[in-house]
Formats: structure tokens, sequence, C-alpha cells
């Protein structure tokens, strides 16, 4: 980079669970630490991005929080006001943060317009500025077809085409392509860089994390965010409670958005169980991975590159509402040979989860699939980023017409 001071601003889609705004911290995390001149703000509406650790000369700027629900619908997540309200009020703080930061780059993080159209503004006037616009997407997105119409209706295929610089799709295209099937132009296409999966590792900071079952090797059991995740830990339990046949310990992390009836239930079962403990969530659940023997979750991006990054073997229940994107992932990286799977419509069968969880700490890890070069999506994020901002400077030193 050629001049001093560049700024970054990205978009986090935060309606449901953790996935978005933990993709986008690893993506700024990486940016800052690869180039000092960096500044990176991040806009979410996650009500527990307090919680979360943010490196120096990252920042975030937190707008009122919208939750999705099972059918599809968005409410407000704490204020009693209409959600078209809401929205106003989420896109002028957004269109307001971009106009006065002034960023050399916009990264939105999935959704082409954002929440319900509500980050279309702020691309329109940083694009009149020459801001460099980016779409990133996950490796998967949602069953192709259903994937059509909602672009469709969203006006997502016209924003594509007229208003991003770059798609960068944060997954590997030998695995899967996101935008498979969908009518866009040539244009578009040759726009696209596949980065690979964004690696994870045990964070800078030091942070306290209590030792479970003394020392002992633990299988840990992560439903993300927790909001759908009730299933997958009731499975679990109904599987440690059968004690049909012996098991490593298991650690599950419940997640924050959980229901607390949901939660004080799973509490109050795990206390007449010696061999499975609780917590409600950790902002550092990389410590805990690195110290499991293997990984249960329901697929989200996420916990997909925490199980490549620590190279552990897992076993996945995905979700099939409200979207398909966690069972595309699953299947694809099951043929593939990275992970097992289990699909939700077995539950609660105990029998076929105990013998899923008996066999998991001596499943094959995902390195042993032999798929290289997986997890360089955050070193290609940077080296892009140094490329745009490289010629951003260049081009603001050339002689402006008169």
């Amino acid at each position: 980079m050629t001049s001093p001071n560049k700024r970054i601003l990205i978009y986090s889609h935060d309606t449901f669970g953790l996935g978005h705004l933990r993709r986008c911290q690893a993506i700024a995390h990486s940016l800052v630490g690869a180039y000092s001149s960096l500044s990176v703000i991040i806009l979410s509406g996650s009500p527990i991005i307090g919680s979360f650790d943010f490196r120096s000369r990252v920042d975030f700027v937190r707008v009122p929080g919208v939750i999705k629900l099972r059918n599809g619908d968005y409410t407000a997540l704490n204020l009693h006001i209409d959600i078209h309200q809401t929205l106003k009020i989420r896109g002028s703080i957004m269109e307001h943060t971009a106009a006065v930061f002034e960023p050399d780059i916009f990264i939105v993080d999935k959704e082409p317009t954002g929440l319900l159209g509500e980050i279309r503004p702020a691309l329109e006037l940083l694009k009149q500025r020459g801001t460099r616009l980016v779409l990133g997407l996950r490796d998967v997105l949602d069953d192709p077809e259903i994937l059509k119409l909602e672009w469709e209706r969203k006006g997502a295929y016209e924003a594509v085409e007229t208003l991003y610089d770059d798609i960068w799709v944060y997954g590997k295209e030998e695995i899967y392509d996101p935008l498979a099937g969908l009518p866009l132009s040539d244009a578009v296409r040759d726009r696209m860089t596949y980065t690979g999966y964004l690696k994870r590792g045990l964070t800078a900071a030091t942070v306290y994390q209590p030792t479970p079952f003394d020392d002992e090797r633990f299988i840990l059991v992560t439903p993300g965010g927790g909001g759908d995740g009730v299933e997958l830990v009731d499975w679990v339990m109904k599987a440690y409670e059968s004690q049909t046949r012996p098991l490593f310990p298991a650690l599950i992390v419940l997640g924050p958005f959980m229901a607390n009836a949901n939660q004080q239930e799973f509490f109050e079962r795990a206390e007449h169980l010696y061999n499975v403990e609780i917590i409600s969530f950790t902002a550092h659940l990389e410590q805990l991975i690195d110290r499991s023997i293997a990984m249960v979750g329901m697929g989200g991006y996420n916990t997909f590159c925490e199980i490549l990054s620590f190279d552990k073997p897992a076993l996945l229940v995905p979700r099939v509402i409200p979207r398909r994107e966690q069972t595309v992932r699953a299947d694809y990286a099951s043929e593939a040979g990275l992970i097992s799977v289990l699909p939700i419509d077995d539950y609660p069968d105990v029998e076929k989860m105990a013998d899923a969880l008996a066999g998991l700490p001596n499943q094959p890890k995902p390195s042993e699939a032999g798929l290289d070069n997986l997890l360089g999506g955050l070193d290609v994020v940077n080296q892009l980023v140094k490329e745009e901002l490289s010629a951003g400077s260049a081009r603001l030193s050339l002689p402006q017409p008169a």
C-alpha cells in the first residue's frame, strides 16, 4: 500500500446466529494484522458483538438488532417498534457511517442488498465516490432453486450486476459453487475469486477457560449460536443418558441465542450425568476446540472452518430450515471425506446417535481426505486487499480531468 490510513467498512448480516459476525471478525483481524496502516469498522446488529474481543484498529457500529423467525419473517430483536421503522433506523446509521468513514473498500457479507435492502443506499453512495465494492459469500448460500427465487425477490441480480466490483467466495470451487445455476452474466462470473476457507486459530489473548473432566479428552458439541440447536443438544444428551456403551465425555456449549427455558432444562439434565458438562457461551471457543478430541456441530460455515482449521474428526447434524445451506455443505463435505453426517430426520433415534458418538474419535481427520489448500482464505483476502488499495492509490494519484 502506497499511502497511509486506509479504511475498510464491513457489513455483517446478522439476523440469525453468530456466523456472519464471526466471519467478518476473522477477516478484519487478519487484515489489520497484515497491514499496520489499515482500520476496519464492522456494521452489525448482533446483540452480543460487545462480548467479542477486537484487535487494535478494528471497531464496530452496533445498529438495532433484527432476528429472522423460523417462518422466514423478520422482527425487531428488542425494540417494540415496527420492523420497517427498525430497518429505516439501521439503514440511516449505516449510510451515515459510510459517508463519514469514507472507506476505500466496502465488503458486504452474503446479502447483496443487505437485510430487506437496507444497505443499498450506502452501496449507491460509495459507488458514486469510487469505493471498491466487494460481495463476500460463504461457500454455500442455499439450495439453488430456493436461492434463485430469493435473489429475484430481493433484487439481488441487478445489484450484483451493476454495483459490485468483485465477488469473493470464501470456499473452494472444487467443493461447491454458491452461485451455480443462477442467471448471472459472464461479466459477473469474471469478477468471482475463490479464496479458500477462512482459517481459525487460537486467539492471541490469554483467557481463562475451565478445564473439564480433569484434563481428559472430550467431545465438543457446539450448535453455534444455539437458536436452532435444541434438537441437536437433546439428541446428544439422550445418547449419554442411555449409557448403552462407553463414550468420551462431552462438553456442550449451548450458544447465546438458545432460549433460556431450553438452557435451564439441559443444565438440569447434565447434573445427573458424570460425563457431560455444559456451558452457555464463550467468545473463545477456539481454546476448547483445540483441547477436544472430536467435534459435533450443525454444519454452519464457521463450525466447518473450525473443524478444518483444528483438524478434528467431526459429526455434523445439519438443519434443513429456514435454509438448506448446512445440509448442502454437509453432504458435499461428507462426499469429500472431510466429515460424517447424521440427518436430523433420524432424530431422536438414540442408538444412531450413540453409534455415531462412539465411532467419532476414531474417524479420519479432515487432513486425511487428501484435499490441498483448503484454508488459504485469509491470506488470499489479504493479498486482494493489498492489490486493490495499491491500485486505488495509483488511481488517486493520476491527474484529474479538467
